[in-house]
Order: structure tokens, then C-alpha cells, then sequence
């Protein structure tokens, strides 16, 4: 735990992503990086020198997911939950019946989440992408988009006016799962019809096989990338130095 929270932090550190008197909403779907981030940023606001709090925010997509377990944890650690309600998964399976629903899911559950947020007087948006997610997102992009691209760290939504952060860039998603499993964390199941179907699944096979053949590729693609001049992956120390 000791390491993921370094890790959060250096994150934190180096792009500047929380400041004195935030409330930051973590968006909970009940999955391992989410609920270890959640943790995370609680155990953080303990010593950080910037004073913030932390709550927990599920949009419940009305899938069947028993949430339970995560309302139990939360009650132990002492953390705020807030569970939203919604008729996402309805409004796409059944009413639109789409073919490939992930996409659409993906932005309701976005929006319904920064609007939760807004509501429950937050100012940043916490998401649990973690460093894996930062290398797959690059190759979805390349495949499918021609571009070189992926999400940044932080992100502001001026519609909104609120702040997405994601304090998990520098944490491999191993080490995600052997934090997890060590510590007993609540990972729910999501009886989606969708759920493990999805592209982006398909191009973290690939990306998977190509890290088999060459090893360390994941290592070097995400160097490359904190090296680039991507939108939004300057860090804090380069933009004082200039």
C-alpha cells in the first residue's frame, strides 16, 4: 500500500493535480482501480500537505451490480459513498438496442458522474485509469484513429466546471491486483452483457502479445509518452522552470 500511495502521489506531485480545500469525487464502479484509488486518496488526505476530502460516487447504470460490499467498506474506512440511480443500461439494450453500447455507456456514466459531482459540491473528479490504461488508450488511438494521443492527467471540463484528475497514471495494473487481493479489497461483479467484450479488451490482447515478444515494450511506450509533447503531460516542474 505503501508503494501505491507513492506512486499516487508522485502523480499528484508532478502534474499538479489537487489543491488546498478540493473535494474530489472518485468515480466508483465497484472494480478494483477505482475502490484501491478511492482508498488511496483517503489515506492521502491523512498527511498531504495540501488539505483536501475525498467521497466516493457509483453511478449505478441499473445492470443488477449488488453493491453492498463497497457501501460496507466504505462504512469501515470512513469514507463518504453516494450511490446514483440511473436507467443507462435500459435506455441503451433495451430502448436503443445498440450493437456496440460501450461507447454511449461510457459518456452517460461520465456525465451523470461529473453532474453528481457538481451536485454533491465537488470541484475535481477523481477516475482510476492507471498506467496500463494510459498504454492502451495510445494504441486504440493509433489504430483507430491515426493519431498519436491519449488522456491526460488532468483535464479541465469547462461546461462543467469541475477538474478530472487521475492519480493512478504511474501504478501498473499488477500491482493493482496484488495490493487488492493482499488487502481483501470489495471488487464487484458487473453482470453487463457487454462487459469484457469491448475493443478496448481486444487491443490490450495485442498490446499484451507484443510486450511477450519484446519485453519492457509497456515501459518504453509510457517513457515515450511522458516525454512527448502531448496535450497536458507537461509537468509541474517544466512549466516553473519556463
Amino acid at each position: 500500500m505503501q508503494h501505491i500511495l507513492s506512486l499516487v502521489r508522485k502523480a499528484v506531485d508532478e502534474y499538479g493535480m489537487i489543491d488546498d480545500g478540493d473535494r474530489i469525487a472518485v468515480g466508483c464502479s465497484g472494480g478494483k482501480d477505482s475502490t484501491l484509488l478511492l482508498l488511496s486518496l483517503s489515506k492521502l488526505a491523512q498527511f498531504y500537505p495540501k488539505k483536501f476530502s475525498v467521497l466516493g460516487i457509483v453511478i449505478d447504470p441499473g445492470t443488477g451490480i449488488d453493491y453492498t460490499p463497497l457501501t460496507e467498506f466504505c462504512e469501515k474506512e470512513n469514507i463518504e459513498l453516494i450511490i446514483k440511480k440511473t436507467e443507462i443500461s435500459k435506455i441503451i439494450f433495451d430502448i436503443r438496442k445498440e450493437s456496440n453500447p460501450c461507447s454511449l455507456c461510457a459518456r452517460m456514466r461520465r456525465g451523470s458522474l461529473n453532474d453528481a459531482a457538481v451536485e454533491a459540491g465537488a470541484n475535481k473528479v477523481a477516475l482510476g485509469h492507471h498506467r496500463d490504461d494510459v498504454i492502451d488508450t495510445f494504441f486504440l488511438s493509433l489504430i483507430h484513429e491515426s493519431r498519436l494521443n491519449t488522456f491526460q492527467p488532468v483535464t479541465y471540463l469547462s461546461r462543467k466546471d469541475i477538474t478530472v484528475i487521475r492519480p493512478m497514471i504511474f501504478v501498473p495494473e499488477k500491482e493493482i491486483k496484488r495490493t487488492v487481493k493482499r488487502y481483501s479489497l470489495p471488487v464487484l461483479f458487473n453482470p453487463c452483457p457487454a462487459n469484457g467484450n469491448t475493443e478496448r479488451e481486444a487491443v490490450k490482447q495485442v498490446v499484451h502479445d507484443i510486450d511477450e515478444r519484446y519485453k519492457g515494450i509497456r515501459e518504453r511506450v509510457f517513457g515515450a509518452i511522458e516525454r512527448s509533447s502531448l496535450d497536458g503531460w507537461e509537468k509541474q516542474e517544466k512549466k516553473k522552470n519556463e
